[in-house]
């Protein structure tokens, strides 16, 4: 096909997109002096953007253990058990203070096990005030980083591009190149977000289905590819040469050079990194309605860990943020099973981000850039406190965001909501949780957050809303180990008496309901006492070991209960 013709099915203010792993794929580009380049940020760390779209029901992933009553009477067809149920919600952290206890949904156990090594932390009640309640606005209003009574031509994650990069380069005369071959964005999907617009542009791409084996191939044998016949670059008449018209045309005609640049880089980069032996969760092995059986997440975080990862050692994509999607969370009516609220729609949803989350984490783990990723969760709005009769829930306010990632700060950040209210009440402005993500992770100058980014002070002090934002430390500006945090959530005391004589007293700490195994070995590693081997409940434990049966002498004593493990010296004298 001519070029001309290949123009005619470009789509110049949308565009589709690329597709790895039949996974749709959106490549940003942006236009004239608004290009700024991830080549030249301070740092290599990248942002991940996890849209849930449809309103998240937050109440049912992150239950408020500590108003649990409430909770049951206000949603009792659709209310996580508690007690006397095998698939119960899973306590959280129990060194949180009391009215602060929250659980976890049953088919979270991947986020469990993130937040108790320090790579997950929750922010109660995330919202705006005046919540606008639309599907469609509401997203709105998330990606261009502004109010209820805002329309921003722009998203927060385009003014914060184009204000960091601000001195540098021009796109596209000049761009891909050996400085800067990628995308500065890829998002997921066929849709464009607001959240990549940049102030008086959009973003642009092209839509090249297939897979990354075809995907060269594909893009060699796209209609406006060959251009081998009369008027092949598509000029406009001679003497328009220096019009408006002629420019943009060259603009949109530069795109697809650009398409296939980028597309030959991404299918290099991606072939060129290793398959990970990391197992990514591929169904839901319980019953779900709806086609909800598949994991809609794992394909698409293996192939931002490829990419991020290429051949190793640096030779992965510089491309700072991804935009990711999950989608059926307007869950108004069967949102679980009639005969088992555990279970249905949105529970496979709380398994597909919990198992997948899990899996990039260790994926990324294994690729040595662990510390260069945070993902954080969106969705437009939370739902009400009430349940419907429909075993589903309408639109409300304000729900839990999650963080993942080895440089969050884990923990729980806010308190449980008041369950006496239709509505879950913001604790949180959702530009608080985005100006504390790029000032401590993206490392943004605070001024600019203000000034160029966010229009506010939402980090430390007042706002053009009114109200007070005190900091949130969510994210890491220097990676460090987040031992000290698991060490308060499961720990091996030292046993008392010790030296001992006839017998000592052994205490633990762990942050969740396991199997708790104590033994005790001689100095040539053989087991001469098995202390306790019995399921435990989350919070402090003593046992008392009978020594009477052992000789004087040097041993080692040792718990294994989950992520605990670990052992410590105990002496019997005679």
């Amino acid at each position: 096909m001519r070029r001309r013709n290949f123009l005619k099915r470009l789509p110049v203010v949308a565009g589709a997109s690329l597709s790895l792993n039949n996974i749709p794929v959106k490549v940003m580009s942006q236009h004239s002096h608004f290009l700024r380049l991830a080549e030249h940020s301070t740092n290599d760390r990248v942002l991940i953007i996890l849209q849930l779209h449809g309103g998240n029901d937050g109440l049912n992933m992150v239950i408020p253990a500590a108003q649990y009553d409430e909770y049951y009477f206000n949603r009792p067809n659709i209310a996580i058990p508690a007690r006397n149920s095998v698939r119960r919600y899973i306590e959280l952290d129990s060194t949180l203070p009391a009215a602060d206890q929250v659980g976890l949904h049953p088919d979270m156990i991947g986020a469990k096990d993130l937040y108790d090594r320090g790579r997950l932390a929750v922010v109660q009640g995330v919202s705006y005030p005046n919540n606008n309640g639309s599907h469609f606005r509401g997203r709105d209003i998330w990606h261009m980083g502004g109010g209820f009574e805002d329309y921003y031509s722009s998203g927060w994650v385009g003014r914060y591009l184009q204000s960091t990069y601000a001195d540098l380069g021009t796109y596209p005369d000049n761009f891909p190149n050996a400085e800067m071959p990628d995308p500065l964005a890829i998002e997921m999907g066929s849709d464009v977000s607001l959240v990549f617009h940049q102030e008086g542009n959009i973003p642009t791409s092209i839509s090249l289905p297939g897979d990354p084996e075809g995907l060269a191939n594909l893009v060699d044998s796209l209609e406006g590819f060959d251009d081998q016949t009369i008027d092949p670059r598509g000029n406009p008449p001679t003497g328009l040469d220096d019009s408006p018209y002629s420019e943009e045309l060259k603009w949109i005609l530069s795109l697809e050079d650009k398409t296939e640049d980028y597309a030959a880089r991404l299918l290099e980069i991606f072939q060129a990194a290793s398959d990970t032996n990391i197992t990514y969760p591929e169904t839901y092995p319980f019953a779900a309605p709806g086609g909800n059986l598949r994991n809609p997440l794992s394909g698409q975080l293996q192939i931002v860990a490829k990419l991020l990862d290429g051949g190793g050692a640096g030779q992965g994509v510089k491309t700072k943020v991804f935009m990711l999607r999950m989608g059926g969370f307007d869950t108004h009516a069967d949102q679980v099973e009639s005969y088992d609220p555990t279970l249905g729609a949105h529970a496979a949803k709380m398994y597909h981000i919990s198992s997948a989350m899990q899996a990039f984490q260790n994926d990324l783990k294994a690729r040595g850039i662990e510390d260069r990723v945070l993902t954080i969760t969106t969705s437009e709005f939370g739902r009400r406190v009430f349940s419907n009769g429909g075993f589903g829930t309408d639109h409300g306010d304000g729900a839990p965001m999650m963080i993942f990632g080895r440089g969050v700060r884990p923990g729980v950040y806010g308190t449980n909501p008041d369950m006496s209210r239709n509505n879950v009440e913001m604790q949180h402005d959702y530009r608080q949780v985005y100006a504390n993500i790029l000032k401590d992770w993206l490392q943004v100058d605070e001024t600019i957050i203000s000034n160029d980014i966010l229009f506010g002070n939402f980090i430390d002090g007042p706002n053009p809303q009114g109200g007070n934002y005190e900091p949130l430390p969510l994210a890491m500006e220097q990676i460090t180990s987040t031992e000290g945090f698991f060490k308060d959530r499961y720990k091996l005391n030292n046993a008392y008496p010790n030296p001992a004589h006839d017998h000592t007293v052994i205490s633990f700490y762990i942050n969740a309901t396991n199997n708790v195994k104590i033994s005790i070995f001689d100095q040539k590693g053989r087991l001469v006492k098995l202390v306790l081997d019995e399921r435990r409940e989350p919070g402090e434990h003593q046992v008392k070991a009978d020594l009477t049966d052992l000789d004087p002498g040097m041993y080692i004593y040792k718990i294994e209960s989950g992520l605990l493990n670990d052992s410590k010296k105990l002496i019997i004298r005679g």
